[in-house]
């Protein structure tokens, strides 16, 4: 097996409506327990804005801290998801489920190494 990261780019501005909003999270929990139940899921988890984010970088031997985000963007990594398949396929499936359940752009990106469970 292989670990995939299925990561969730969420668009700059308003939340959706409170309406549209419940009827995602229903999607997400649906998708979310699909995964469990075929053994892929791994870990899942949304984000906080990028306003929220502090880089550090090194810097002539040592460590530059600041706050928000490394670039503007109109899309910021919104949520993340590690799962399990077999192959890219695989991950793919799981990937187009994402988006129908988010209705966001998924990137799906495999680690460069194959988990240890065969």
């Amino acid at each position: 097996m292989k670990y995939y990261l299925l990561s969730v780019m969420q668009p700059q501005g308003e939340p959706p409506a409170p309406e549209v909003l419940e009827e995602i999270m229903h999607n997400l929990d649906v998708f979310n327990t699909e995964l469990h139940e075929a053994g892929a899921w791994v870990f899942a988890g949304g984000l906080h804005g990028p306003e929220t984010a502090t880089v550090l970088r090194a810097r002539d031997g040592d460590v530059l801290v600041t706050d928000g985000p490394y670039t503007e963007s109109k899309e910021y990594l919104g949520g993340i998801c590690l799962i399990k398949a077999p192959d890219l396929d695989a991950a793919l499936t799981w990937g187009r489920k994402a988006t129908l359940a988010t209705t966001l752009p998924i990137e799906v990106r495999p680690f460069t190494h194959e988990s240890e469970d065969r």
